[in-house]
């Protein structure tokens, strides 16, 4: 297992800045997913982790070495592609094989007829294959061996890239979007199995997507990236409570968040399309953009009123889609269907965020922390110091 740490990593193609300075640290051992749209940079990036790429500016450390200037094939790192890049003509124990057999046997020894002559090739050939099928074991594809990736599925195939990149006992993997090719269950399916690989392998891994669901559900820690940036670096629970900017708010989660017109007057107290919301947002005033989760909205007797437009069964759950009727915002509700049983002969709601579940962005973009009246009150008094922490989880 290996770290890697990267130093304001720059790139540009021509006159287009793909990178900006990425500077990230990843702890060895941890499965971490690089997500954002395309064209972010998410996938540049881990080129020149790999080496297949060169960054104009910045360094790459990987296990504590300076591997910047080091080429890939000595960076001892192993790379997933989204196209699996499998050998048609290779069965798939030879598409497996062929990492170790490149790197262990010279090439009079790789020749078809003469180099099984050449003394020793038999045993270390012999070995290889055995690394293989206990690769292939892990992988549940040993059955497969004397096929060729024409006669596999998608989802066999994907199996024979992660295994060619297995038996290379790499420090590091690092995966293109592995799973976009896959049909939605099969891509649920592979993303249980690669989460238990990589707990049963521990190596450091670095997954690129574009699929937050994937980097949510999979990963140790997410960085969101946008536009060469990476905007926030964190666990995917604070990634979705704590987002650092109004863009990765937007970004993670499904449905989407709603953002409303707030307003900080003069004391700082918040409120949300006009109504009060018991908040204040400390040493601000004027324009703020609040965000709330659909399911951090609740029908209520008093609150924001809204008119319903579309409404979603899904069996478990009732997404209503409404729009609020002061500044005329989008809304989605995430509802049981109890709860929406109750209200569904309406045409008009009062919904209210559930306490604590706003999230107040100034009007850069930036998160604001956000702590209740009774708190400010005391703070005002002299009574106590604000508390970061606090001010952060609400």
């Amino acid at each position: 297992m290996a770290g890697i740490v990267l130093d304001r990593i720059e790139k540009s193609f021509g006159e287009t800045r793909v990178l900006k300075g990425v500077s990230l640290s990843f702890d060895a051992g941890s499965f971490i997913s690089l997500v954002g749209p395309s064209g972010c940079g998410k996938t540049t990036l881990l080129r020149i982790i790999a080496g297949l790429e060169q960054a104009d500016r910045g360094a790459v450390s990987i296990g504590g070495r300076d591997v910047t200037r080091i080429r890939a094939a000595d960076r001892d790192v192993a790379m997933v592609f989204q196209n699996y890049a499998l050998y048609p003509h290779m069965t798939v124990e030879q598409n497996m094989a062929l990492p170790l057999v490149m790197r262990r046997l010279t090439t009079l020894e790789r020749a078809p007829f003469i180099g099984r002559f050449v003394s020793g090739t038999g045993a270390r050939r012999a070995a290889i294959l055995e690394e293989v099928a206990q690769a292939a074991k892990l992988l549940s594809i040993g059955h497969l061996m004397e096929r060729r990736p024409g006669q596999l599925s998608g989802g066999q195939r994907q199996r024979v890239a992660l295994g060619r990149a297995i038996v290379r006992h790499p420090k590091a993997f690092l995966m293109d979007e592995p799973l976009s090719n896959l049909d939605a269950a099969l891509r649920h399916d592979m993303r249980r199995e690669l989460v238990d690989l990589h707990k049963r392998i521990g190596v450091t891994t670095v997954y690129v997507t574009h699929d937050q669901a994937e980097a949510m559900t999979m990963s140790d820690k997410v960085a969101v990236m946008l536009g060469g940036n990476v905007l926030h670096f964190g666990s995917p629970r604070e990634v979705y409570e704590q987002p650092a900017t109004i863009d990765v708010a937007r970004f993670i989660g499904s449905p989407r968040i709603n953002i409303l017109a707030g307003e900080a007057d003069g004391e700082g107290r918040v409120s949300v399309a006009g109504v009060p919301s018991g908040l204040v947002a400390p040493r601000l005033t004027g324009k703020l953009s609040i965000g709330v989760r659909p399911e951090h909205l609740t029908l209520a007797a008093q609150g924001i009123s809204v008119t319903v437009g579309h409404v979603e069964f899904l069996g478990s759950e009732v997404l209503v889609y409404a729009r609020e009727t002061r500044e005329g915002s989008d809304l989605i509700l995430r509802l049981s269907p109890e709860a929406w049983e109750t209200a569904s002969s309406r045409q008009t709601l009062t919904v209210a965020p559930l306490a604590g579940r706003l999230l107040a962005f100034d009007p850069v973009g930036n998160r604001v922390g956000l702590i209740g009246s009774e708190t400010a009150a005391r703070i005002g008094a002299g009574g106590m110091q604000p508390q970061p922490t606090e001010a952060a989880h609400v």
